[in-house]
């Protein structure tokens, strides 16, 4: 039935636009907080997905104990990126050499992500779906809340807004800005990993799996208004929905041309985002 279709598409877009709206956190509290516009959220994910690879597949962790792991490590990871590469070439680039690294490690072939549940799909109804989609959206979720709850409901969150807003102004107040921003960094490192971890049981993983998944997030982050979190996760799920309504409904060969298209739209005639967000003036 048409409804059972569309509920099966709207779970799975539901599941995307998580994914794109944890990238676009990333890009957001980066942005926000030191002024910089990273494109590198795209091969940060395909290295959390690698390292939730490794963990789940090569060394059988279960798979909350590969997801913890990896976001520990990417989360130190982001953290000392910041602090050294950043600071050093900032300006030159330099995301190419994560897919260096990752070749030389993991190779360039395409390695299959074993799945998660025993089971191949969940049957509600006339409905089945992947329970891989149904454990994307409830991480995705999950990360959104705790991303909410310590922004608005501790210290650190509130130096990291204040950084934010005005860094001369909370130099002054104590707030160690240098460490607001290399926790930016650590931060979108993690969200960036979870997002890999959820997407590799799906597409596998593999060298560039990172470089289109990216962009869509770095445009829900700009549908949504460039730097605002609830923005990202907006915008996020427009892309998500329609990119897979346009190909179950249409050509999986139109989804990428519709959702970019609806990114351009509102590049020219709303730059802001639905939020309005202004760009930081240096």
């Amino acid at each position: 039935m048409w409804s059972d279709m569309f509920i099966q598409l709207l779970i799975g877009a539901i599941m995307l636009g998580g994914i794109y709206g944890l990238l676009g956190l990333g890009y957001g509290i980066i942005y926000k907080t030191s002024g910089l516009m990273s494109f590198a959220q795209g091969e940060i994910l395909m290295i959390g997905a690698f390292l939730g690879y490794t963990f789940f597949k090569l060394f059988h962790l279960p798979f909350i104990v590969a997801l913890l792991a990896t976001m520990v490590i990417m989360f130190l990871f982001g953290f000392l990126f910041e602090k050294t590469i950043i600071r050093t070439i900032l300006g030159r680039g330099g995301t190419a050499i994560h897919v260096v690294v990752a070749a030389i490690i993991w190779t360039s072939e395409i390695q299959q992500f074993p799945p998660i549940f025993n089971v191949e799909y969940l049957e509600f109804g006339m409905v089945k779906v992947a329970p891989e989609s149904i454990s994307g959206i409830v991480v995705a979720l999950g990360c959104m809340v705790l991303l909410h709850l310590f922004m608005n409901n501790t210290k650190l969150g509130t130096a990291m807004r204040a950084a934010a807003q005005d860094s001369s102004a909370a130099n002054v107040c104590g707030i160690n800005v240098s460490f607001a921003k290399g926790l930016s960094w650590a931060i979108s490192s993690a969200l960036a990993a979870v997002s890999g971890i959820i997407i590799g049981p799906v597409y596998g993983v593999y060298m560039l799996l990172g470089a289109l998944i990216g962009l869509k997030g770095f445009a829900a982050a700009v549908i949504g208004g460039y730097g605002n979190m609830y923005g990202a996760i907006l915008g996020g799920l427009i892309i998500g929905v329609i990119e897979t309504m346009a190909a179950g409904y249409l050509s999986s060969s139109y989804k990428d041309f519709i959702a970019f298209s609806v990114f351009i739209v509102f590049l020219v005639l709303k730059p802001t985002g639905i939020f309005n967000e202004k760009i930081i003036e240096s």
